[in-house]
């Protein structure tokens, strides 16, 4: 499973935190392994079950 980066960036910005969203839209890969990246998520206060696409039924 893997996040879309602009996921982050979006949920970033409708908190206000525009500044952190500018850095995670420059600085991550266009898809964010959550493995890989799990400290930076939880920095931002980030839950990736809230980022992921769920498939419809």
């Amino acid at each position: 499973m893997k996040i879309a980066k602009h996921r982050i960036v979006q949920a970033l910005r409708e908190r206000g935190q525009q500044v952190r969203a500018d850095w995670v839209d420059h600085e991550l890969p266009e898809w964010v392994d959550p493995g890989k990246h799990a400290g930076l998520l939880a920095t931002l206060r980030l839950d990736p079950a809230d980022l992921t696409d769920v498939p419809s039924p």
